[in-house]
């Protein structure tokens, strides 16, 4: 019997009963899409966010304080605020965008490092019965 026929006999036997099948697949360009797109968010919201208050907001504060006017400290406390919420964001962002490379090289290097191992001598992949005496 060889590998494929054996590794389709052992996926029946362990499809789940009554013929429910389960079909969460997740692929590594699932994962670098996904990554990609967290750091080109994070990327746009950087720039668009005003993170340093430099922006309208920041140009309002400084004039209605330096016209002694009580709108430019409430004016600063929701620009502080604006701040801290953006730069958690975008920390989230940079975290789902490192995770997801790193998980994306990481689990394609343990793929690598289990298909080598699990090789005979002249290269050829083991069978299915072969795996299990292993695990036993």
């Amino acid at each position: 019997m060889t590998f494929d026929d054996e590794w389709a006999a052992a996926k029946q036997s362990a499809a789940a009963p009554g013929g429910a099948s389960y079909d969460l697949v997740v692929t590594q360009d699932d994962l670098g899409a996904v990554g990609h797109e967290a750091f080109v968010v994070h990327g746009e919201l950087r720039k668009k966010s005003d993170i340093a208050g430099t922006g309208a907001t920041g140009r309002a504060v400084a004039e209605c304080s330096a016209r002694n006017l009580a709108m430019g400290s409430e004016l600063s406390a929701t620009l502080s605020t604006w701040d801290s919420q953006v730069k958690t964001v975008l920390q989230m962002y940079a975290h789902i965008s490192n995770h997801l490379d790193y998980s994306k090289k990481s689990h394609a290097n343990d793929d690598e490092a289990i298909a080598a191992s699990m090789r005979r001598r002249d290269g050829s992949a083991m069978s299915v019965s072969e795996i299990q005496r292993y695990v036993k």
